[in-house]
């Protein structure tokens, strides 16, 4: 929390904790509590409150009135860092759309004037634009951004099938915010995509071509850090977005096994990824920053705990012929042994066969080749009127380390 704190570039002044056997439901933490935070923030000279978890619409507003300051919950706070981090059409239309949804029950029947909220977190975005919504003209705006957003979706998924047509295997990087994902992307493809140490620095998809060892290409998806308890209106605004991750062939769920967290933050990435119906998709676990690790038995333990995985450090390139290594294996593991009669002059067909597949043997034939080779069904059915026979069978592949 005082993470997310300050990538809204908010500092924490101090924090306090109560333990309830249930919620309060007019103030969410009781009235004594919430006097006692009134005077932490007389003492401290603490401008906004924010609660680690969602408040309801008269939660928050009977807190404001008992402690005199700006309250937020957690959602509150996430949008925010959202719409500061937005940089693209898109990104600015699911953050504004995301912040409305959230809006819409806190409106009163007067309406909310957001020109009147200044500084601080929880203004940005709509709250930039000094608009006065009423519940009307919300709907309305919540409306044609679906719209808008409907036609990215569409254009989204027209680059998609462009990329189908294109049979190039996606791996899609997914994982914790934070936890590594943009700085292995640009390590492997040497790319210089933005990278800050800060949550939520990627919010669009950023593809890069990558030319593994054996020299297979594939293209990688960086996609936005997942978080413990992301807000639903995020999920539901940059579905488009996360959609990526469930076209992929391959997940690389990269784990910042420095954080003291990390496991439960495996359990947060894997509920997101439910929640896309993405979890039972091949996935290999990387548990990054083992430069910053000084137990070593720990990595030890995780590689027999989560069968499969690897520990690198993406920064540094350590250990990074493993994962080379790995997402070849899977591939190969992948593939389907054909025999395709093509004819000479298809010097394009001769190549995608060359590019995506391995070659075990080529024969001439009058005016064909012979080809027998292993393929993934991408490129099978690119070239299904060619193949002669096809059958599966155990791939071998060397080790490609340095």
């Amino acid at each position: 929390m005082a993470f997310l704190t300050s990538s809204a570039d908010a500092e924490v002044a101090c924090q306090t904790i109560q333990r309830r056997d249930r919620v309060d439901p007019g103030c969410f933490i009781g009235k004594g509590k919430a006097y006692e935070i009134s005077n932490l923030c007389a003492e401290h000279g603490v401008t906004t409150v924010i609660f680690d978890d969602d408040l309801s619409p008269a939660q928050q507003r009977n807190l404001e009135e008992i402690i005199n300051r700006k309250v937020v919950d957690r959602t509150r706070l996430i949008l925010d860092i959202f719409a500061k981090r937005a940089r693209t059409q898109e990104g600015k239309l699911q953050v504004e759309l995301a912040q409305l949804i959230y809006l819409l029950p806190r409106l009163t029947g007067k309406g909310i004037t957001l020109a009147q909220q200044v500084g601080g977190i929880g203004v940005r975005g709509p709250g930039e634009k000094k608009l006065e919504y009423d519940r009307r003209r919300v709907k309305e705006r919540i409306t044609r951004l679906q719209k808008e957003i409907d036609k990215v979706s569409g254009h989204r998924q027209q680059q998609r099938q462009k990329r189908q047509g294109v049979p190039l295997p996606i791996i899609a990087i997914v994982g914790y915010t934070n936890s590594g994902k943009t700085t292995l992307l640009n390590t492997l493809t040497h790319s210089d995509v933005f990278v800050e140490d800060k949550l939520f620095s990627t919010l669009d998809p950023t593809i890069r071509r990558l030319v593994l060892p054996n020299r297979q290409k594939v293209l990688l998806v960086d996609t936005v850090g997942f978080i413990h308890k992301l807000p639903h209106q995020l999920v539901a605004a940059f579905r488009a977005t996360l959609e990526e991750v469930t076209y992929s062939d391959l997940l690389l769920h990269i784990v910042d096994v420095s954080h003291p967290e990390f496991q439960k933050q495996i359990i947060a990435v894997e509920k997101v990824l439910q929640e896309l119906d993405a979890l039972g998709k091949p996935m290999i676990t990387i548990f990054n920053k083992i430069d910053l690790v000084r137990n070593s038995s720990l990595l030890s333990r995780l590689e027999r705990k989560y069968r499969g995985s690897i520990s690198i450090s993406a920064k540094r390139g350590w250990e990074l012929d493993r994962l080379y290594d790995a997402i070849i294996e899977h591939f190969a593991r992948e593939r389907t042994f054909v025999e395709l009669i093509i004819p000479q002059a298809r010097n394009d067909l001769v190549g995608l066969i060359y590019e995506k597949g391995t070659v075990l043997s080529r024969k001439y034939d009058g005016k064909d080749i012979l080809f027998q080779a292993q393929l993934d069904e991408r490129t099978i059915q690119s070239l299904k009127e060619f193949i002669r026979k096809k059958s599966r069978r155990a791939v071998h592949l060397p080790s490609f380390h340095n």
